[in-house]
């Protein structure tokens, strides 16, 4: 393999530097360190842009003088105005189905992958100067970079490309036609795009819906819907039998749900996308759950904990047997609790097993059992077959009838720490639920260590933050006196660019976790009611998930509205 020249060498070959003028940068590096094209910038004797093309020429790319060349327009017509303009890039030619970009910046190889998962083509970088870029970008795209923009771009020339309007609520449709029409590079182009924006902007689940007079595409970003620019509805079946292709399923049964998986690398990341469809009065409603393994932390360090909380669970993932119930509504972040506890006890000494509806993430060293109904997987039977592959831990994805509710006690009775999932909306009335399930008061007493109850609320975006002083509806939506405020502060996201406009970015947990005490346990045995129950577990100590979002407010980590939205019914 050839050496890399030094950055220095290739300025002076491109005779932007004198050899008196590296010394010096070399001198400045071994004194206060940093890059030696940083240096040079500070010193005065190299511009951003001799910097970028010095730097393509070192990582071997072909410099480009956009200036001097006309591009066709089938090339330019090969990337969206909106991608082009955002990474800063021109596609300049496209040979043996590979595409050559030229780039301002040479380092934006997450740039490359993004046009190489949308264009399904390799693509090879150039360097161009940052000038240049720009003049390209002006004279041959337009000046709308929006997501309309990019849908009017890419269905502009629907006709040409024989895209037929087809009704979607027939009885029949020709699925020869529909799969010519899924497999069309407009459709293909759009959807890679939805998906893409979906993906950088970190959304949770992408939502297709037909409607009568409309095709609503609408993304889940921290818990919170957001509308895109609808595509035209003649595109609705194209673009749902595109999707169903992808995920391989069944594209001529439009009668009956459908679910299954699609596998992507987008930017050198491995995500996967889970799909379902559904049939509505519209046509098949689509939601697409994207499981971005990157932008989970599965740890129990980074899940919203406080300290001594995280102390506490960590103690309860060490017990030799028991069961440990995570509760909450759908979206509270129970998953991704439960994974960061496997991980956290995920060791060569012990054997790990899950059952869960679905799948969602790929955990190394443990084994993972997916329930399949339709076919009798089921939970009890899972559980049953589980016990004889002699684990240490078991994780049930949740308890949702009486046969897994006692399967899981029976494993907890014979050595087994399980943990496990309820939808209540607080800690104590989870022991109304396993009581409802049919399980005895004693032997909800003689296995369940913990009960711990989560919601997620959204975190005030750091680079708008601003303090406010709380208005008299806030202190009495949050039940509190001026005296109880006394010292404390509270913020809110003023807006900015960095988080979208909404004052928000990423999201937090909110814990309560109720331990079983002699007393809770006498309570449950003298079967008292739910009132009683979190009376006691107050007086034991609890903090409610109420007082866990006063201290996220007077953290400065979220804002009233949030706290006062998801712990409204269980103050």
């Amino acid at each position: 393999m050839a050496r890399r020249k030094q950055l220095g060498q290739i300025l002076k070959e491109m005779e932007l530097v004198k050899e008196s003028q590296i010394q010096e940068a070399l001198a400045v590096q071994q004194k206060k360190g940093g890059a030696i094209g940083r240096i040079l910038i500070r010193l005065g004797y190299v511009t951003e842009e001799e910097l970028s093309l010095a730097l393509g020429a070192q990582v071997g790319m072909e410099v480009i003088n956009l200036d001097e060349m006309e591009i066709p327009q089938e090339i330019i017509d090969k990337i969206p105005a909106s991608m082009t303009r955002s990474a800063k890039i021109i596609p300049v030619r496209l040979e043996n189905n590979t595409l050559t970009v030229a780039m301002a910046n040479p380092l934006n190889m997450s740039a490359l992958d993004d046009i190489r998962f949308m264009m399904n083509c390799e693509v090879k970088g150039a360097v161009s100067s940052e000038e240049s870029v720009k003049r390209a970008l002006d004279k041959y795209y337009r000046e709308e970079t929006g997501p309309g923009s990019i849908l009017e771009e890419l269905t502009k020339n629907a006709g040409e490309e024989n895209i037929e309007i087809l009704d979607t609520k027939g009885s029949s449709v020709d699925i020869a036609n529909v799969e010519a029409m899924a497999d069309q590079a407009p459709i293909k182009k759009l959807l890679n795009y939805i998906l893409l924006h979906a993906i950088k902007a970190q959304a949770s689940d992408i939502h297709f819906e037909p409607f009568a007079k409309e095709f609503k595409v609408r993304y889940r970003v921290d818990g919170i819907l957001y509308e895109m620019v609808p595509p035209p509805l003649h595109l609705a079946l194209a673009i749902i039998s595109r999707i169903k292709v992808m995920a391989n399923m069944d594209i001529s049964e439009t009668r009956k749900p459908q679910d299954n998986r699609i596998p992507l690398m987008v930017g050198g990341k491995k995500i996967d996308i889970r799909v379902s469809t559904l049939p509505t009065v519209g046509g098949e409603s689509v939601v697409m759950r994207v499981l971005d393994k990157s932008v989970v932390a599965l740890d129990l360090d980074n899940i919203g904990l406080r300290d001594e909380d995280a102390k506490l669970i960590k103690k309860l993932m060490v017990l030799p047997n028991g069961i440990i119930v995570v509760t909450g509504p759908t979206g509270s972040g129970k998953t991704t609790t439960l994974y960061s506890a496997l991980n956290y006890i995920n060791t060569v000494k012990q054997k790990i097993i899950t059952t869960e509806d679905p799948v969602e993430y790929d955990l190394p060293g443990i084994i993972q059992c997916e329930i399949k109904d339709d076919i009798g997987v089921t939970y009890a039977i899972c559980l049953r077959n589980i016990l004889r592959q002699d684990p240490d831990k078991i994780l049930v994805g949740e308890m949702r009838d009486a046969e897994t509710a006692r399967m899981g006690i029976e494993a907890s009775l014979t050595g087994h720490l399980v943990l496990t999932t309820l939808h209540t909306n607080d800690a104590p009335q989870s022991i109304a639920r396993l009581l409802d399930l049919g399980i005895e008061p004693y032997l909800v007493t003689a296995t369940v260590e913990a009960i711990i109850a989560q919601r997620l609320i959204r975190r005030i975006c750091p680079k708008c933050k601003e303090e406010i002083d709380p208005t008299d509806e806030m202190l009495m939506e949050l039940q509190l006196k001026e005296e109880d405020i006394q010292g404390k502060k509270f913020f809110y996201g003023k807006k900015c660019t960095d988080c979208n406009n909404v004052g928000y970015k990423g999201r937090m947990a909110l814990f309560e976790i109720m331990l079983l005490t002699n007393k809770i346990k006498t309570l449950i045995m003298e079967q008292a009611s739910t009132e009683k129950l979190r009376l006691r577990t107050r007086q034991d100590g609890m903090r409610t998930l109420r007082e866990s979002g006063l201290l996220a407010i007077f953290d400065g980590q979220s804002t009233v509205e949030e706290v006062v939205k998801e712990t409204l019914a269980i103050q």
